[in-house]
C-alpha cells in the first residue's frame, strides 16, 4: 500500500464514547457554558488517547421529551475518558443527569477506491 492508503486505513476495533448532558433549560449561554467545559476536558486530556467526534444539542421535541446536550469520542480508554468528563460535568448546575454509553464496531472488511473529480 501506499503512504497515503496507510494512513486512511482505519483501526480494526473502533469505540465511540458518548456522553449525554440531560439539560434542565435551554438559553443562549448553554452551548458557550457547554463548549468552555469540554474544552477543558480537551485541555487536561494529555495521556489519554482519544479523538472527538461530535457535539451538539437536541432541544425537545426533535427526538425527545428533554434537552439534551451530547459529545461524542472515539477512544479505547474509557475510564480515563470518563474521569475527565465527570471532573468538569459534576458540578454543572444545569444539568439534570449525564448518562454514557461505549459502543464497540469491529471492522469487517475494508475497500479503497478513488473518485475522479
Amino acid at each position: 500500500m501506499s503512504l497515503i492508503i496507510d494512513d486512511l486505513v482505519q483501526s480494526k476495533y473502533n469505540y465511540n464514547v458518548a456522553f449525554y448532558v440531560h439539560l434542565k433549560e435551554f438559553n443562549t449561554n448553554v452551548r458557550d457554558e457547554l463548549e468552555r467545559r469540554i474544552s477543558e476536558v480537551f485541555f487536561f486530556s494529555k495521556g489519554v488517547n482519544w479523538k472527538f467526534d461530535s457535539f451538539g444539542i437536541e432541544k425537545a421535541g426533535e427526538r425527545k421529551t428533554y434537552i439534551l446536550g451530547y459529545f461524542i469520542f472515539r477512544s479505547v480508554e474509557v475510564e480515563k475518558l470518563k474521569k475527565l468528563f465527570l471532573d468538569e460535568f459534576k458540578d454543572y448546575s444545569n444539568a439534570s443527569k449525564i448518562s454514557c454509553s461505549v459502543a464497540k464496531y469491529e471492522k469487517v472488511s475494508e475497500e479503497f477506491f478513488e473518485l475522479d473529480v
